[in-house]
């Protein structure tokens, strides 16, 4: 299969963090932005999902959101999803299905942490998903420029320039 099989069988569309996706669900009901706390503006859904396909030659920039992300491996090659925490520490987790070399299918990354995804192999893909509860509202995501984010992290001013869009 090719990723291009894959985003038309699904109907992907561009992501502004690179990639493609679509939204596949999204609960009906909502959480009163009262019980949300102070980072969030507005109700948001309890839950929403998405397929997610990025290939060698289109990653995900650093980007951060208010709330826990899980990632679910499909199919495709190795993911390197790479985080960095509020208090600046980097770690990276590889997401796929070659467990004995420790990769993992499923991996949450926690809200507030800047995170960036890439695949590994050349002129390959990776196709996830991804689950975010409360619900994702663009209102809560923070796609910083290159500029910005190294400013923040000085010390990882090197893979912040590999993962963002200049």
């Amino acid at each position: 299969m090719k990723a291009t099989e894959i985003i038309n069988h699904f109907n992907l569309t561009s992501h502004p963090e690179g990639g493609y996706y679509k939204e596949t669900y999204r609960s009906k009901d909502e959480i009163l932005s009262e019980d949300l706390g102070e980072k969030f503006e507005g109700n948001r859904n309890y839950c929403t999902s998405i397929y997610f396909l990025l290939t060698a030659d289109k990653f995900s920039a650093f980007h951060k959101i208010n709330q826990d992300e899980i990632w679910h491996f499909y199919t495709g090659t190795t993911l390197k999803l790479h985080m960095i925490s509020p208090e600046g520490i980097y770690s990276f987790i590889l997401i796929g299905n070659d467990f004995s070399k420790g990769e993992i299918p499923q991996f949450t990354v926690p809200a507030h942490h800047y995170f960036a995804a890439e695949v590994l192999e050349k002129n390959s893909f990776s196709f996830t998903g991804c689950t975010v509860s409360p619900g994702f509202d663009f209102r809560d995501f923070v796609l910083p420029s290159c500029e910005a984010l190294s400013k923040e992290f000085p010390k990882h001013a090197k893979i912040i320039a590999k993962l963002t869009h200049h």
